[in-house]
């Protein structure tokens, strides 16, 4: 299956993007299918914490729970879904640029799917994740350079 692979210039230092997209709370801010992310553990976020998050996949809501694999802050995460018919599997790096000024975020996402899933991943998940994840991206860069205050 191909990777589905996004790259944008945020104008933030990574610690501050990386600390934004890898804290649940945040995910319906910028991506548009995300109506909701419930982290289930307690504490901050750490390998193998489990996140609750419910998407609009096409007309219906489904929830799915995810969960972190690896953390290298503020360069890297890894988290893969664990339950659910559509299962992403989601890296994303972020690479400083500008004596860490600002941050170039990559953002790749593969999908297996289990029962439905299987139909669901390329007839409705892929085609809307190839025209989502540009605008998510938008929406993050958006996000992290609105000033503050």
């Amino acid at each position: 299956m191909a990777i589905i692979r996004e790259i944008i210039d945020v104008d933030r230092p990574p610690g501050e993007v990386y600390a934004y997209v890898t804290d649940p709370s945040h995910l319906p801010e910028w991506q548009l299918s995300a109506v909701s992310a419930e982290q289930l553990d307690e504490g901050p976020i750490q390998t193998g914490s489990r996140v609750r998050v419910t998407r609009r996949v096409g007309s219906r809501e489904v929830p799915m729970t995810v969960q972190f694999d690896e953390l290298d802050p503020p360069h890297s995460w890894d988290l893969h879904g664990i339950d659910g018919p559509v299962r992403p599997r989601t890296h994303g790096e972020i690479e400083p640029l500008d004596d860490g000024r600002r941050s170039r975020v990559t953002i790749d996402i593969d999908f297996e799917g289990h029962g439905l899933g299987k139909v669901l991943v390329p007839l409705v998940v892929r085609p809307q994740v190839r025209k989502e994840l540009p605008r998510d991206e938008q929406l993050l860069k958006d996000r992290l350079e609105r000033p503050t205050g």
